[in-house]
């Protein structure tokens, strides 16, 4: 069955309704499709994500059966979950590819050109629509299967001889067996269950001579605008913290801890009443969860609030504010946790925002300016259709980063740094972005710790090859583009959206090599890879007046 591919002009309600009623059609017929128990396939690749997607369609044109799955069911990553603006910086000059080839059918569909070469550009959509689009790529290539709505065993779900990856098997009761396979999930769940070595936490700066890594003692970015008293009763500490604030001395910079950067959802709403549904009261809604929003209006801070910044009047609401929806010290436990573990967290976000958003349109104690921002705005109806307009993912800024032999570190996103990376697979080109890990009392105050981002010491830099393979004595058949050898530091450089798709077609193409030429992903030439990544469009090198171009960016 083929999707409709929109290149015309129109935003016409019919044409968007019917293709989603195509697209539901076509994931009914993937997810219900489980009389195969046994798939063999060339190339396994876990996770839909922005990595997985591009992964797939880049082994699929060279010729490869692929098996793509996607535990939502919906392919696309936080491009279809609720992200718009991953662009910036003039990071789009190193965009190419596949990606390119997205983003471009998306400005399209929107009658508007994509300008690559503008360092202010980046493209505004609607998750349904890039979703649309994506679907459609994936679609053409007659090598992809799609397996929806399930994920690997928590228990017995990789098949492993020595180093060698055999198969996984699925929470649905399938097994595919492949000769490589791709992790493309922010989770590395396949990494893990596989036994390949791992790191969640901060690392420290002692560990790679970092400087930026571990506990931040001083932070001014993101921090609290106005002092907030952050005991139950004001004053005394003797009476307990108030939620969202955790117990804890600041510590000593740059030490580890588990503590890491905040999640959130990426909420899509509206305005328009006919294409609104507003939120409801959440059952379990106390009042009382929210009393630092209330002291924080009180002593005069300004809330976040939705603005529509997306065509039709949609939000692109993230948390990044130093009091949002990001639940910093919430979250600690969900990189190495379970599934049962992770799904306890998610949740938690949710029925907060939740009563979040009821609290700030709602509260009597609410000042008028605030709840006139919040006010009319609710969800939207034509997205995350299949679960009543809210997003199917939590925004996982963090997780597992596989740990090898090579290791990126905040050294390869300094300026100062001349030394060029030997086997660049992509250009991260963003600078380290780690948001608060913790909210603390810091002289009898609420703080927030760890937030780091920006600055003038900054530069992009090319993604070694080296980072998205293991050690081989760990496994010989497995790549991540998503979960790579990095800190924790360095990783906030890599983790954005356009970055993860390019990492994803270089991921896909290089399984496809590997295979053909029947050796080991370590094993891979890399002089031939990096030929056929610029074949396929991909741009491999920082131009050489980056600064200029950063210099620009507004």
């Amino acid at each position: 069955m083929k999707l409709i591919f929109y290149t015309g002009k129109s935003d016409d309600d019919f044409l968007v309704k019917a293709a989603f009623l195509l697209l539901s059609f076509c994931a009914l017929l993937s997810c219900s499709d489980t009389r195969e128990k046994t798939i063999k396939t060339d190339i396994c690749i876990l996770s839909g994500s922005e990595a997985g997607f591009t992964a797939a369609i880049q082994a699929a044109r060279m010729g490869k059966k692929v098996v793509l799955i996607e535990p939502t069911g919906h392919p696309g990553g936080m491009m279809v979950e609720g992200i718009a603006k991953d662009i910036r910086f003039g990071s789009a000059r190193v965009i190419g590819g596949i990606t390119r080839e997205v983003y471009t059918a998306i400005e399209d569909f929107y009658g508007r050109e994509a300008r690559f070469e503008e360092p202010n550009w980046f493209s505004r959509y609607e998750p349904h629509m890039a979703e649309t689009i994506i679907e459609e790529f994936l679609a053409r290539e007659k090598g992809i299967r799609i397996i929806r709505n399930t994920r690997i065993r928590e228990t017995g779900g990789i098949q492993k001889t020595g180093s060698v990856i055999n198969s996984i098997t699925l929470e649905n009761g399938i097994e595919v067996s492949a000769r490589f396979f791709i992790d493309a999930s922010v989770e590395g769940d396949l990494i893990h269950f596989a036994g390949i070595t791992t790191e969640t936490i901060r690392e420290g700066n002692d560990k790679y001579r970092e400087s930026k890594n571990g506990i931040q003692t001083e932070n001014t970015y993101r921090q609290f605008e106005v002092k907030v008293d952050p005991y139950i009763i004001p004053g005394d500490s003797a009476s307990g913290l108030l939620p969202t604030v955790q117990s804890g001395e600041p510590g000593k910079q740059g030490t580890p801890s588990r503590y890491i950067q905040g999640y959130c959802f990426r909420l899509v709403l509206t305005r328009d009443p006919d294409n609104r549904v507003m939120i409801d009261r959440p059952e379990n809604y106390d009042p009382g969860d929210y009393e630092i929003y209330r002291r924080y209006l009180k002593a005069g801070g300004g809330l976040f609030y939705p603005q529509a910044t997306r065509p039709n009047g949609k939000t692109d609401l993230g948390s990044w504010h130093d009091l949002s929806a990001n639940l910093y010290g919430e979250n600690w436990e969900y990189p190495a946790g379970d599934y049962a573990t992770k799904k306890r967290i998610v949740e938690h976000h949710e029925n907060f925002t939740r009563g979040l958003i009821w609290f700030l349109q709602h509260d009597p104690e609410v000042d008028q300016d605030t709840r006139t921002n919040w006010e009319d705005w609710g969800l939207c109806r034509d997205e995350f259709m299949d679960n009543a307009g809210w997003p199917r993912r939590l925004y996982i800024r963090s997780a597992r980063r596989m740990v090898s032999s090579y290791v990126i570190t905040e050294h390869h996103t300094r300026r100062d740094n001349e030394k060029k990376v030997e086997d660049p697979v992509a250009v991260a080109w963003w600078p380290p972005d780690t948001h608060h890990a913790r909210r603390i009392v810091k002289d009898g105050f609420a703080w927030n710790e760890g937030f780091v981002f920006g600055g003038d010491d900054w530069r992009p830099f090319g993604i070694s090859w080296r980072a998205l393979i293991p050690d081989p004595d760990e496994c010989i058949n497995l790549i991540t583009p998503t979960c790579p050898s990095s800190s924790y530091v360095a990783y906030g450089a890599i983790r954005i959206l356009p970055t993860f798709m390019i990492l994803g077609q270089s991921a896909g193409c290089a399984a496809a090599m590997a295979l053909d030429a029947g050796v080991d992903v370590q094993a891979l030439d890399y002089d031939a890879l990096r030929e056929k990544l610029i074949d396929e469009g991909q741009i491999l090198a920082v131009p050489e007046n980056w600064l200029e171009i950063i210099s620009t960016e507004n």
